[in-house]
C-alpha cells in the first residue's frame, strides 16, 4: 500500500519545546485528524511536511522523496492551507490565483471557479479588505484547486459561518471520492472530526501519543450507570463519579459487571468526551505511533 507521507524518527528542538521523535506513515485514501491542546505540535507537524520547519534529526518523505533533499518534485503533489497566511494582503483573489496556479501542473481552473461560486467568494477585493471568513474561503478554494494527492488543512473551519462549513464538508467528501487522495486535518471541532476523519491522532507536548480508528472508539468507550453501589474498581474503568463509571474497554467492563451480578445501563460517549479522555490520559495508547493499523 502506498504511503504518501512517512516520518522516521523526526525531532525538532525549539527553545523550551522538543518535538518528537515522531514515527508514522499515512495511507492513501484516508482522512487523519490530528488533535491536541494548543501548543502540542499539530501545526509544526504540518509545516514540517511542507519543509517550512526543518527537523533537527530524522527523515520526512513525501511520495518517496526526501523532503529535505534538492529534489522537490513532491511539491506538486501536496497543498497546504495554513491557519494564517503571509504576503497575501495587497492582492485580490484573481491576482493570488494568477500567482499560485503556475506552480501546480494539475491546477484546475474550472474547479477553482466552481469552488468560488459555491463558497460565495469575491475575487476582485484585496485580501486585507476581506472578513476573516471570506479570507479563509478564498484560501480553501486556492488550496483545493491545486488538485494534489495530499491536502494539509490547518483548522479549516475556524472562521467559517455555518452554511459555509456545511458546504466545505461536502467539498471535502467529494474531493476524497474522486481518486487516491489523502487529507491530514487539524481541528478543535469534534463535530468536524466526527463527520470527516477515518483516524484520530493524538498529539501531547510534541509527542504523537497514538492513533485510533475513529469508528472503533465508540465500541471501546462507554458510560455506565451501575444501579448497585460498589467500591471495587471495575475492569476497564478509567473514571468514576458516584455510580457513573466510564470505561475504555466495554467488553471487559460488562463481563466484570455480569460476574459480580450487578445491573447497569450504558450510554455512549460523544466524540468530544472521548477526545478529552485521550488528551487527559498520561500513558500513550496501546497501538503505538503508526497511522497504519
Amino acid at each position: 500500500m502506498n504511503n504518501p507521507a512517512v516520518f522516521t524518527n523526526v525531532t525538532k528542538d525549539m527553545n523550551d519545546f522538543t518535538f518528537g521523535p515522531i514515527n508514522f506513515s499515512l495511507e492513501d485514501g484516508m482522512i487523519t485528524a490530528i488533535v491536541g491542546r494548543n501548543g502540542s505540535g499539530k501545526s509544526t507537524l504540518l509545516k514540517m511536511l511542507m519543509n517550512l520547519v526543518k527537523p533537527t534529526d530524522g527523515m520526512i518523505q513525501l511520495f518517496g522523496d526526501d523532503v529535505g533533499s534538492e529534489n522537490e518534485s513532491w511539491k506538486e503533489h501536496i497543498a497546504y492551507q495554513p491557519q494564517t497566511t503571509v504576503g497575501y494582503d495587497p492582492f485580490t483573489g484573481n491576482q493570488l490565483k494568477q500567482l499560485i496556479a503556475p506552480y501546480y501542473p494539475h491546477w484546475d481552473d474550472e474547479y477553482f471557479s466552481a469552488l468560488v461560486k459555491r463558497l460565495n467568494v469575491t475575487l476582485n477585493k484585496r485580501f486585507n479588505k476581506m472578513s476573516q471568513g471570506n479570507q479563509q474561503k478564498l484560501i480553501l478554494a486556492l488550496t483545493f484547486a491545486r488538485n494534489t494527492r495530499l491536502l494539509l488543512l490547518d483548522e479549516p473551519t475556524s472562521f467559517l459561518d455555518i452554511p459555509s462549513k456545511k458546504e466545505l464538508m461536502k467539498i471535502i467528501t467529494e474531493w476524497m471520492d474522486s481518486g487516491d487522495r489523502s487529507i491530514i486535518i487539524t481541528s478543535h471541532q469534534a463535530e468536524d472530526i466526527n463527520k470527516l476523519a477515518d483516524y484520530i491522532a493524538v498529539m501531547k507536548e510534541g509527542q504523537l501519543a497514538g492513533t485510533y480508528e475513529k469508528d472503533l472508539l465508540s465500541d471501546m468507550y462507554g458510560q455506565y450507570w451501575v444501579k448497585e453501589e460498589t467500591s471495587e474498581r471495575l475492569a476497564g474503568e478509567i473514571a468514576r463519579d458516584g455510580q457513573i463509571i466510564v470505561s475504555n474497554n466495554c467488553e471487559a467492563t460488562e463481563q466484570d459487571l455480569h460476574e459480580r451480578q450487578l445491573t447497569w445501563e450504558i450510554s455512549p460517549l460523544g466524540l468530544e468526551d472521548m477526545i478529552t479522555i485521550l488528551l487527559d490520559q498520561q500513558e500513550g495508547m496501546d497501538n503505538g505511533n503508526n497511522f497504519n493499523s
